[in-house]
């Protein structure tokens, strides 16, 4: 799988990580949705909140990985080239997002260490970040649900301007992020 992005496409890895990383943020946000749909204190309830920390982290941990990926080489083209001010809102846009996927678990791992529980990652339990306080675990879960309540337009907005410039503007910038397709 390439790392390298070309003159025209982003790398298999980039894109692999791209998509990969939708389906994640859609499950995460799934499982805390739909966690009213078992009792408290229900095994069925803990799970979903489990899974909801465990793909969350997931998130976290492959942000970096996309991080490294976009440093190894310069974004594709976009042909016809769009005028400065969206280059620099498309920019503000990407890093917002970065922001988004490395904040929200962050706060979301402090406020559950906060609340005086463990976090489990794919069978390990991972340190607490702090040490318990009720009223600190308040507030930062209020930070990180604020921020997941705004990774919803941010997602939004970004998945709209692709959209945009493709069927409007019908420039590549959705293309360069699309999977190739077999001939």
């Amino acid at each position: 799988m390439p790392w390298k992005n070309t003159d025209s496409r982003y790398s298999s890895m980039s894109i692999a990580l791209h998509w990969l990383m939708l389906v994640l943020l859609a499950v995460v946000y799934a499982c805390i949705e739909f966690r009213g749909i078992f009792p408290k204190g229900s095994g069925g309830r803990t799970l979903i909140v489990e899974a909801h920390y465990m793909f969350g982290l997931t998130v976290f941990v492959l942000v970096w990985l996309r991080l490294l990926a976009r440093t190894l080489g310069v974004a594709p083209k976009i042909i016809p080239a769009p005028p400065t001010w969206q280059m620099l809102l498309s920019k503000l846009m990407h890093w917002a997002l970065y922001l988004f996927m490395i904040a929200t678990p962050l706060l979301g791992w402090l406020a559950v260490s906060a609340q005086g529980h463990s976090v489990m990652f794919y069978g390990i339990e991972l340190p607490a970040l702090v040490t318990e306080d009720a009223a600190y675990a308040k507030e930062v879960k209020g930070w990180h649900e604020l921020l997941a309540s705004t990774g919803y337009w941010l997602i939004g907005l970004h998945a709209l301007a692709g959209l945009f410039h493709h069927y409007f503007v019908r420039d590549n910038t959705l293309l360069r992020m699309l999977p190739k397709r077999r001939t």
